[in-house]
């Protein structure tokens, strides 16, 4: 990068009340840059979850009511802040924190700070088009789009994306989080019902349709037929839990079911189990696998979105088609019937995720994205 450029000051724009993956890798990136030195300030909405956290990692946070996607007193708060911060980036992690951003940025002239929106979903712009405008919210106005797999990225080329304006970007999974977790399996275990000689399956995920947990439960039945000393724990909560569980009452396997509901102690849970199972028909990685991967677990995956760019062949997991619980049963007994095989793809899984998915790895790739944007932007003329 020129010497002439700025240093990243990033001021980063999550709306969401509540805590998931995305909110997890916002957090991630905001300690990573502040541990390199960076100047970095969250505007969150007020009452939320990302606001709790990030300050106990000593953050500095302004919190914001954030009514819907149009709230003009939220851009209007934002200017101020970029002007008494000398912020020359503004980072958008959810979908109404773009369209803040971009109102935000649209006063500005040649002083606004260049604007960068993280996808992590992997349906296209215009699946929930308001008046035609998600046109110009997705195609003006915003200088690079960060994505979480390639998968993504040629989903909004498709979509009208030119290439040059989206920069693909791991998510990054914190490795000591998982191995610095208390190995609680036979305390856990005990809890959920699973006696010694019973294998456990889980899988942790929002219960949401595109996650598919139907599809597991529809693979149970035959997975039950071949290997009966096996249960599966799907955790996690979400408006979903009771049509899920009338289903497996339906099948007549509630009795191999177990329901822990939302967990803090997923690190730990995932040294309790034998196999992971993620079987969404939608992902725009799926960092709950990164997790399984980094805990050296066997991992039935799917084709959905990025899923796939975390697996070589059959050398460190199993993919299988989307909305397939025939293929999702098959792969399980497959590891079922080679334990040791499977064991082997858990430690080339760990393997995978030290070299390709660190949270390290994905703070770099957003400051390289943050330098060639400012070096792009000295070039052209704006003032940081």
């Amino acid at each position: 990068m020129n010497e002439e450029s700025p240093r990243p000051a990033v001021l980063h724009v999550n709306t969401e009340r509540t805590w998931r993956g995305g909110e997890q890798q916002t957090l991630y990136l905001l300690d990573g840059l502040k541990k390199r030195g960076y100047t970095t300030l969250l505007v969150a909405k007020e009452g939320g979850e990302m606001v709790e956290r990030a300050r106990d990692h000593g953050h500095e946070v302004v919190t914001m009511r954030m009514r819907g996607e149009i709230d003009f007193s939220v851009p209007a708060r934002m200017i101020s802040l970029i002007k008494k911060h000398k912020i020359n980036i503004l980072h958008a992690h959810t979908s109404h924190a773009h369209a803040y951003i971009q109102l935000a940025a649209l006063p500005m002239g040649k002083r606004k700070p260049a604007v960068v929106v993280h996808r992590r979903v992997d349906f296209s712009i215009f699946r929930r088009s308001f008046l035609g405008l998600n046109h110009i919210k997705y195609l003006h106005g915003v200088d690079r789009y960060v994505t979480v797999s390639h998968a993504i990225k040629e989903i909004l080329i498709k979509d009208g994306v030119p290439g040059e304006r989206i920069m693909t970007v791991h998510s990054g999974i914190d490795l000591a989080r998982i191995d610095d977790a208390p190995d609680k399996r036979e305390e856990l275990r005990k809890e959920f019902g699973v006696a010694a000689d019973e294998t456990l399956l889980a899988n942790v995920a929002h219960f949401a349709d595109h996650k598919g947990q139907i599809y597991l439960i529809e693979a149970m039945p035959e997975i039950l037929k071949r290997y009966p000393k096996t249960k599966c724990a799907i955790v996690g909560h979400g408006e979903l839990k009771e049509p899920l569980m009338e289903k497996c009452e339906e099948l007549g396997i509630m009795d191999a079911m177990i329901f822990p509901g939302f967990r803090t102690d997923v690190p730990s849970i995932l040294k309790a189990i034998d196999i992971f199972v993620m079987p969404s028909h939608k992902e725009g990685l799926g960092t709950s696998v990164l997790d399984a991967m980094a805990a050296r677990l066997p991992v039935v995956g799917t084709e959905a979105g990025g899923m796939p760019e975390m697996f070589v062949g059959e050398e460190n997991g199993l993919v299988c088609p989307i909305r397939d619980s025939k293929a999702i049963a098959e792969a399980v007994c497959r590891f079922l019937e080679k334990p040791e095989w499977a064991k082997s793809l858990g430690e080339a899984a760990r393997l995978k995720v030290e070299k390709e998915f660190s949270t390290d790895a994905m703070v770099e790739g957003n400051l390289e994205n943050y330098r060639d944007l400012l070096e792009l932007r000295r070039k052209r003329g704006f003032k940081s």
